[in-house]
């Protein structure tokens, strides 16, 4: 059996609404759709979330959005990952205005 490969998913701006405005003890909402994104990757990948918050705090998020069966960990550390899922990356696509959510 091969290995499946991992998917680092950050947390703010990805899966959430973060807008920049940091509350140690509060989580934005889910974006839209990222619960479905999610689930489809999880069925070839293997995803773990990174986040530099508490990861408690994440981990009751996940929960709370359904997500927490889908990932395999959650860390502040990036590890070696096939593909990293990050809002502070360079977007690179030939369509400038969609993003991994299709929006």
């Amino acid at each position: 059996m091969q290995k499946r490969k991992t998917i680092m998913i950050d947390l703010d701006g990805v899966l959430n609404m973060y807008d920049g405005k940091y509350d140690e003890n509060k989580l934005p909402e889910v974006r839209l759709g990222a619960r479905e994104f999610v689930q489809k990757l999880n069925k070839d990948y293997d995803l773990v979330l990174f986040t530099t918050r508490n990861n408690l705090v994440a981990m009751k998020w996940l929960i709370k959005n359904k997500m927490d069966m889908y990932f395999k960990d959650v860390t502040s550390i990036k590890i070696p990952a096939y593909i990293y899922l990050d809002d502070r990356t360079k977007r690179k696509s030939n369509e400038p205005s969609r993003t991994w959510l299709g929006e």
